[in-house]
């Protein structure tokens, strides 16, 4: 599995955890664990990102060394 892929998947696990937490900490008045959860949802949709943009710079390597052959 490449590490855009990895990046990907591990960032959705993280931004789903990161919801469920904000969700408990909101239901049962949980200030800590409300923040806790935000800040991995924002990191766990950093994370996704990265993914994203790894694999967009993959494909770009990909198109390039194909249409010039090898590097």
């Amino acid at each position: 599995m490449r590490s855009s892929t990895k990046d990907t998947s591990k960032g959705a696990l993280h931004e789903a955890k990161g919801k469920v937490k904000e969700t408990a900490g909101k239901i049962f008045s949980n200030v800590s664990l409300e923040s806790e959860g935000k800040a991995e949802k924002i990191a766990g949709k950093v994370q996704k990102n990265v993914g994203k943009a790894e694999k967009n710079v993959e494909s770009h390597l990909e198109t390039e060394k194909s249409r010039h052959g090898k590097w």
